[in-house]
């Protein structure tokens, strides 16, 4: 069973694939983690990587729940803070959730632009 890495590894190969760059990978502060920071155009994209394997549980993407989201704009805020050349422009918080298809073993990215807002 894959981990956390490959699923964000297969993340940033997606985005790629889809024309963003990516800035940076788990960028870490006090406030919590973002695992990929790419850019769309001019676009800068925070982006939560989730996987769910087990149907029983609470999907990847629904598992980006309020909480999970405000530690995630805190960090967008803190990032862009440090880094004043990323300012000026707009940004999205997107989420790649990897979840199972029905009948189907490997996990399928599911891409959601724009998935919640600060």
């Amino acid at each position: 069973m894959p981990g956390g890495d490959d699923y964000e590894r297969e993340a940033a190969r997606l985005l790629r694939a889809h024309g963003l760059r990516v800035v940076t990978r788990n960028f870490s502060a006090r406030t919590g983690e973002i695992d990929i920071i790419a850019l769309d155009k001019r676009v800068l994209v925070f982006v939560e990587v989730r996987a769910r394997s087990n149907r029983a549980f609470t999907s990847a993407a629904a598992s980006v729940d309020r909480r999970k989201q405000r530690k995630i704009i805190n960090t967008a805020q803190y990032f862009l803070a440090l880094h004043p050349r990323w300012r000026d422009r707009p940004c999205r918080f997107d989420v790649i959730a990897f979840e199972p298809r029905q009948s189907a073993t490997e996990l399928t990215p599911n891409w959601i632009r724009g998935a919640f807002t600060s």
